[in-house]
């Protein structure tokens, strides 16, 4: 199954884009493997869903539902989490909120208004004001290559609380997705080995089967196919 997104940045410092997509009809796609985590408001039927999902350490298949369904979704950043549900029970896992008023939902006590892809911004400023996110700059400086002045057993625990995941497992998990991208645009796989830091082709192979549920030669087959289809 493949999906149309529309995506665009963000104004929020908080956030790493918002997107919208569509679908009219059911079915399921190979869901890859995701070191941020993101809040998905689903339309069906006229009746609205927030999920909060969190971070993904391997692929998995995930269920389209049937009909007409609309989604957009806003990824935050790895150092954003929400001091109230802790970020390692998130992990693989999510949470759905029903709609809980005509225009409304309730989100650890508090109500807000069902935000749309125009106005996330506004959304996400509303959460911040009411300490329901928060963000640690450490993190942040980690991710970007700053030593920090913590002991790597600090680290470690302040990447898990934060993000959900060791801070082995996001450069797993984004080297992957960095592999999978470069793949999808032609690139032979024995460049992809030698520029992504594989350590050969059976490691390049395992980690894709992980992170993406596919093999680098599947991965290809498959861009192929589809842009087959589009030509």
């Amino acid at each position: 199954m493949k999906f149309d997104f529309d995506t665009r940045p963000s104004d929020s410092p908080f956030v790493e884009s918002v997107w919208q997509t569509e679908t009219a009809g059911g079915g399921s796609f190979m869901s890859t493997a995701e070191s941020r985590w993101e809040m998905v408001i689903t339309k069906q039927m006229g009746k609205f869903t927030l999920s909060i999902r969190g971070p993904e350490t391997k692929a998995s298949p995930a269920i389209v539902p049937e009909g007409q369904v609309e989604f957009f979704g806003i990824i935050f950043k790895r150092g954003v989490f929400m001091p109230n549900l802790p970020k390692r029970d998130l992990v693989n896992e999510a949470v759905h909120l029903p709609q809980s008023a005509r225009n409304a939902f309730t989100v650890i006590g508090g109500v807000y208004e069902i935000p749309t892809f125009e106005n996330a911004d506004t959304f996400v400023t509303r959460l911040m004001r009411n300490e329901l996110l928060t963000h640690d700059q450490v993190v942040d400086d980690v991710l970007r290559g700053w030593t920090q002045g913590l002991s790597v057993r600090s680290l470690q625990r302040r990447f898990l609380h934060v993000t959900g995941l060791t801070y082995k497992t996001i450069q797993q998990i984004e080297r992957a997705r960095q592999a999978l991208t470069m793949l999808q645009n032609g690139k032979p796989i024995v460049d992809v080995v030698y520029e992504a830091g594989y350590f050969d082709q059976p490691h390049l192979t395992r980690s894709l089967k992980l992170f993406a549920g596919q093999t680098p030669a599947e991965v290809i087959k498959s861009s192929q196919v589809e842009s087959g289809g589009r030509c």
